[in-house]
């Protein structure tokens, strides 16, 4: 049997310290990255074939495509429609929080706040509970430190949860001068961005082993300092979403 080549032996590196949750698109990047170098997409493919690198694929949701319609909020309309990529002077934000479960049963909710033109994750917060608080987070804070002109641009889009709904979560973006939006009931497809993040997160992050509360906190710090600055994006010209976000960025 012919020896590896370097490549080979690059690629099916990579490909191990993913866990196999790299396709090809993503061992490309990665490869470019560590040897700056470029590599064919076809050689990629052909490499993953010959040394049987199969991808872990994400199990798709079997309930989304019934979600096509759903009740407008008679809090805040759907401003965004769907369209995630915003105008050149506007700027839309996609807001949620998701269960974690981790050891023991235990159980944790992860709020996310993710800016829709540079794909970065602007702010989260992690909690034992689902609360106001937690919808809210960190988003005064960083919001504030820009001025006016910016706050009256920005679109904050999320679902109707009841969080979401509250007068105190509602009265802050009204302070801040932010407008909000709401997907239509039950329907996940109306907050995708936001949605296909948590996808990766819970695919990517090593959170289900975590012993207790300190060590998800860490987990989930790793992973959003590895998201923002490490992962890059095709979508995004093969740049991390800081790199894209350089010029353009609501991260504090």
């Amino acid at each position: 049997m012919a020896e590896m080549s370097i490549d080979e032996k690059v690629i099916i590196d990579l490909f191990n310290k993913s866990k196999g949750k790299l396709g090809i698109r993503r061992l490309k990047m990665a490869f470019e990255r560590d040897r700056k170098r470029l590599i064919n997409h076809k050689k990629v493919r052909r490499i993953k074939k010959a040394f049987n690198l199969v991808t872990v694929i994400r199990k798709k949701n079997k309930f989304r495509a019934i979600f096509k319609t759903g009740e407008e909020s008679k809090v805040a309309a759907n401003l965004v429609q769907r369209q995630f990529y915003p105008p050149k002077e506007g700027i839309i934000l996609s807001t949620d929080m998701t269960e974690l479960r981790y050891s023991f049963g235990q159980k944790a909710y992860l709020s996310a706040v993710k800016d829709l033109r540079t794909k970065e994750i602007v702010t989260y917060s992690l909690s034992p509970n689902p609360t106001i608080e937690l919808a809210i987070g960190k988003l005064s804070e960083v919001l504030s430190r820009h001025p006016k002109s910016v706050r009256e641009r920005i679109i904050i889009h999320s679902d109707q949860g009841g969080q979401y709904c509250s007068p105190q979560y509602l009265g802050v973006l009204e302070n801040l001068n932010v407008t909000a939006s709401m997907s239509r009931k039950g329907n996940c497809l109306d907050n995708a961005p936001i949605e296909s993040f948590f996808g990766h997160f819970k695919d990517e992050a090593e959170y289900k082993h975590c012993r207790n509360f300190r060590e998800l906190k860490n987990c989930v710090r790793t992973y959003m300092n590895y998201y923002n600055n490490e992962r890059p994006q095709w979508g995004l010209e093969r740049k991390t979403p800081a790199e894209a976000g350089v010029n353009n960025s609501l991260v504090s």
